[in-house]
Parts: structure tokens; C-alpha cells; sequence
């Protein structure tokens, strides 16, 4: 989407970084933070700044030497909103570091180091997606495998509105619970249940290991009858999304709408006059039913957002993050019904939304002298 994160920095002569948030100095809260990179250490208990001391360390840890820096940040993208605000301001300064240092690193390279200090130096239990989306932009399939390779798809004039329902969460308090809940179920499925050989080759012990695009739903059923439901649910919901990416993949991909969807995904007639887009909001719309059936983060509140998007015209909607709070992304057929939809949720009360097409990624970017802030690097 077409919310940026903007950070502008000089290098200086000492070996101290001092960052300001324009946005919290908005809004009279902290907004300054300052440190030595001959020590960098976290402050913790949610200091903002301790995203700029993990991508500084990420820099340090990575080999890089280095320098003092003066930096100020502005940010377009609203936290807690399942918008990638993090990944976005991660990236951002990880783009601002390379430029300054004359380092030029590549985009994948942005992206690592931005989920290395958010994963590894902050501990926080996210995955590569959102770093390697703020890095590249546009429309992306990301392998979760090593070596994390990167195809770019097709934008196909893709319009989104997306409404924030006022809920915010931590990512900390959704995404290590669900991935939990996997691993236990993993565990029983391999140790108490015993699968047969076959199926066990394809499952193991963590979430990010089972070779998910394999398994088929008929040959796990029979086993998961004797999971506790909760569990269950969460091995049904990754495969049934797993295999909803994979069919959307291929339509975004220029697929005939021939191709058969998986069963529980509406069938769309060739002849629909919105076509492709049609497709794809029959598929967001059915990953929204697994995201609150079988994965349980959704919420009263993120239901009634999501239902007056699609009253209102929206092709497809679903939760976007990791839920329990955060946004609604609806499809739209155009810009007229993106802008009558949008009137609808200020209607019910959802003051907060974008209109917006998929952007480029991290870049240098320059904009003009009445600008609110000289943001000549931004990403």
C-alpha cells in the first residue's frame, strides 16, 4: 500500500545516534532517544527507539562498521493496525544506514537485516513476510524456506481499501500463541499418535517446518479426530491456507479462470465482468472465514468493519496481521467504489481509511520544499 515510512539522517563526527520520532513529538509523547554504538543495548518495556538500536545492532552483528548518526523519522503507516508499521520503520532505517554507509545493499539484504533485529535482537516471534514486503513492494510471493527467494507478480490494477477497526494488539500477544498451538499439535500428531511414515515425512516437530503445500486434507482428517478441536483447527487452517495461496498465486500468475479452485472457494464463471478480481475476493473472502473459524482472531468488531465492506461493494475482505484488532483490506472493483465504501465505515464510525494500489518498496526518494519534512530518504 501507498503508506510510507520516511527517515532522513546525516552521519556525524561522534559515535553517538540520536533518532526523533515526528510522530510521537506530535503527539507531546517521548519522542528522542540517544545511544552509544560502542554499546548498544535495549531499553525495553515497548521504547520506541529500541527499533533503531536493534537495526543498528542487526548492522553491527552483520559485520558492518558502523557510524554516528542524527535521524528523524515520520511514518504514514498507523501502529497496531496489522499494517507492517515495525517492518516498515525497520526497513526504512535499514535503507537510510545502507545509503549513508555507502553499502547499497540489496533489497533481500534490507529485508534480512530488518527481520534480524526485530526477531533476533528485539525477540519479537514475527516472520520474514512483512520485512520482505516493506523491501520489495509491489505483489510478492516470499518462499518461507531458505533461501527465502523472492518472485514479483503481476499489480494487475489491484485497488484496496483498507479500515482500521480502532482494536489494536501487539503482534506478541496473537502470533507465539497460535505458533504454539501448531507445535503441540505437531508434537501429539508424531509422538502420541504416531502418523504413518509417510505423513510424518512431511510434518516434524515446528510450524515453519512441515512441507505444508504436500499434505493433503484427506490423509491428515483421520488423525486430527483425535486432537484436542483447538489444535485441529490450527493444522486445518494452515493447510486449507496454504492451499487457497497456492490457487490465488495461480490466477495472479495470468492462469485460465478455468482452473478448478479448491472445493470450498466459490466457483467464478469465466464470463464474470470483474474477472481476475472477482477470483481473488472469492478467495480473501474464504481465507476471512478461516482466519476466524479455524485460527479464532477475529472479533465482533473486526466482523462488523469487514461486513460493511462487503455490503458496501467490496469484492472480497479479511483480516490483515495477525488479528484479534487491526485492519480490514478489502478488494474493489474501482476507485468510485473504493470512495462510496470508504464513506460507508466513516458512516459507522471507522474514521480511519485508505484508498490505495500496491507501491514500490524501500528507495531514495525526493519530494518538494513545502513538504512537512525534507524526507530525502525514505522507504
Amino acid at each position: 500500500m501507498k503508506l510510507r515510512c520516511y527517515s532522513l539522517g546525516i552521519t556525524n563526527q561522534s559515535n553517538l545516534v540520536t533518532f526523533t520520532s515526528l510522530n510521537l513529538q506530535e503527539q507531546s509523547k517521548p519522542a528522542h532517544d540517544e545511544f552509544s554504538l560502542d554499546n548498544i543495548e535495549l531499553v525495553g518495556g515497548g521504547w520506541f527507539g529500541d527499533y533503531l538500536r536493534a537495526v543498528f545492532k542487526a548492522f553491527r552483528d552483520s559485520g558492518y562498521h558502523t557510524r554516528g548518526m542524527d535521524i528523524a523519522l515520520w511514518s504514514e503507516v498507523p501502529i497496531g493496525s496489522g499494517l507492517s508499521s515495525s517492518a516498515s520503520l525497520e526497513v526504512s532505517l535499514a535503507q537510510l544506514v545502507s545509503l549513508c554507509l555507502g553499502l547499497m545493499l540489496t533489497k533481500k539484504e534490507l529485508a534480512e537485516m530488518a527481520y534480524r533485529a526485530e526477531h533476533d535482537i528485539m525477540g519479537i516471534p514475527c516472520g520474514r513476510l512483512d520485512q520482505y514486503a516493506s523491501s520489495y513492494g509491489g505483489v510478492m510471493k516470499l518462499e518461507t524456506r531458505p533461501p527465502f527467494n523472492v518472485e514479483q507478480l503481476p499489480r494487475h490494477e489491484l485497488i484496496f481499501l483498507i479500515a482500521d477497526s480502532g482494536e489494536h494488539r501487539r503482534i506478541t500477544s496473537v502470533h507465539p500463541i497460535r505458533q504454539d498451538e501448531i507445535n503441540k499439535a505437531l508434537k501429539i500428531l508424531m509422538d502420541e499418535i504416531k502418523v504413518p511414515e509417510r505423513l510424518a515425512a512431511k510434518l516434524g516437530y515446528h510450524y515453519h517446518g512441515p512441507r505444508w503445500e504436500d499434505i493433503n486434507e484427506e490423509e491428515i482428517k483421520p488423525f486430527l479426530a483425535s486432537l484436542p478441536r483447538t489444535l485441529a483447527d490450527r493444522i486445518l487452517f494452515t493447510i486449507k491456507m496454504n492451499r487457497s495461496t497456492v490457487y490465488a498465486l495461480e490466477i495472479i500468475r495470468g492462469a485460465t479462470l478455468k482452473v478448478k479452485p479448491p472445493p470450498e472457494i466459490p466457483r467464478v464463471v469465466e464470463t464474470h465482468p470483474h474477472g481476475t478480481l472477482a477470483v481473488l475476493g472469492a478467495v480473501m473472502n474464504y481465507q476471512h472465514q478461516l482466519l476466524r473459524d479455524l485460527y479464532d482472531v477475529s472479533t465482533p468488531r473486526l466482523e462488523e468493519l469487514r461486513g460493511r465492506l462487503v455490503e458496501s461493494g467490496a469484492l472480497g475482505a479479511k483480516i490483515s496481521g495477525a488479528g484479534l484488532g487491526g485492519a480490514i483490506i478489502g478488494l474493489v472493483r474501482d476507485f468510485t467504489s473504493a470512495y462510496k465504501i470508504r464513506q460507508a465505515c466513516e458512516k459507522s464510525g471507522f474514521s480511519q481509511t485508505w484508498v490505495s494500489t500496491p507501491d514500490d518498496g524501500a528507495r531514495m526518494e525526493t519530494v518538494p520544499n513545502h513538504s512537512r519534512v525534507d524526507r530525502s530518504m525514505a522507504s
